[in-house]
């Protein structure tokens, strides 16, 4: 009797546990949609990282396909749709133009997940995803202030609030690194910023970088997908500020610091709630805190006390404790925008159209 009860028991418990085996032997498909190749040594190769960093850590958890090349509207519903038809667990698309696609598809497609970066546009089964990357810009232009540059250039991409957020917040940095070095400086005119109007065009990318430098610009600030400013503001001989992925085999001693994005902890965690049942569409903004942006290793012409005041700021980023669009803050025209003991709320950050005192250029029509 004791052996038929053993033996009922050990079934029992086999079928207890079967669901919970299932559930863990299940494979996610998970499709992206990239705005240029992998190896454009920039946003898309950033996260082609992401996705690769994903399936290191999920294994056979999950599959993966992705497309390249994918700009327009017309080939972005053509390719998010055919993933979709191709019975996707969750699309992932990676660039702002890709937005009216996806939320358009998403309406045909209720039982498939969505995510679309640096968007606005939710459904049920649609979400949104980006990371705090101004944080990372602020802590460059405080390196840069820390380190005395008074007259940066930057090549800025197109004027959306991703792009105005991070050129507000590396002026933002700045102007503390110069007010803590006690410097003087000219208030309205430390980050002259020239509009690219493009997410990647090289040759016109690295002119800009040129003209800045040849204008006595003394650090110029790379903010397009491509890292063509940075690497011709080394070959003029000025230093630079990455962004996206770590410029500095342009120049160890050129390149200050990079402002990187960590897309893959961003795909793992996704991922995994779809895995385990719990993904919602949310609207995920993310920073140091969880580990969605990081900074690249300084660079040999960064002293190690600036590097030490970095460190201890991004720790406090990490903690959650973020000041860097803290009041008073003012406008170009010197109007507050941010008053003493206010902080800029998260709306306020996503639908940033404004330029913060000290930038000296124009948001673009």
């Amino acid at each position: 009797m004791k052996k038929v009860l053993a033996a009922l028991l050990a079934a029992a418990l086999l079928l207890a546990a079967a669901p919970n085996a299932q559930a863990a032997a299940k494979k996610v498909r998970a499709a992206f949609v990239l705005l240029e190749t992998i190896n454009d040594q920039g946003w898309t190769t950033a996260h082609y990282n992401g996705i690769q960093a994903m399936k290191k850590a999920l294994g056979d958890q999950v599959e993966v396909s992705y497309t390249e090349n994918v700009m327009n509207p017309a080939d972005s519903e053509r390719v998010i749709r055919t993933y979709a038809q191709q019975g996707f667990d969750i699309i992932f698309a990676t660039t702002f133009t890709h937005m009216d696609a996806m939320y358009k598809v998403s309406g045909e497609f209720p039982n498939v997940k969505f995510m679309h970066c640096s968007g606005y546009k939710t459904r049920p089964n649609m979400g949104t995803y980006m990371v705090r990357i101004e944080q990372g810009e602020y802590l460059a232009g405080y390196l840069a202030g820390l380190m005395g540059f008074k007259n940066v250039g930057t090549v800025a991409t197109q004027p959306i609030p991703e792009v105005v957020r991070g050129i507000n917040a590396f002026t933002l940095g700045l102007t503390r690194g110069l007010n803590e070095t006690k410097a003087k400086f000219d208030a309205d005119k430390l980050n002259t910023v020239v509009w690219l109007k493009a997410w990647r065009d090289p040759v016109n990318e690295t002119t800009l970088a040129e003209t800045l430098a040849g204008r006595k610009h003394d650090l110029i600030r790379q903010m397009a997908d491509t890292p063509d400013s940075a690497k011709a503001a080394c070959a003029k001989g000025v230093p630079a500020i990455g962004y996206c992925m770590d410029a500095a085999k342009y120049g160890a001693s050129c390149v200050l610091v990079s402002t990187i994005f960590n897309w893959g902890n961003v795909y793992t965690d996704q991922v995994r709630k779809v895995l385990d049942g719990t993904w919602k569409p949310e609207e995920y903004f993310g920073g140091f805190e969880s580990h969605g942006v990081g900074l690249s290793p300084f660079g040999k012409a960064v002293p190690q006390a600036v590097q030490d005041k970095v460190l201890a700021a991004m720790a406090e980023m990490e903690k959650g404790n973020d000041t860097s669009f803290a009041g008073p803050i003012l406008d170009q025209a010197g109007t507050v925008r941010i008053a003493q003991g206010q902080k800029a709320s998260d709306k306020d950050l996503l639908t940033m159209q404004w330029l913060v005192k000290g930038v000296n250029g124009k948001l673009p029509d």
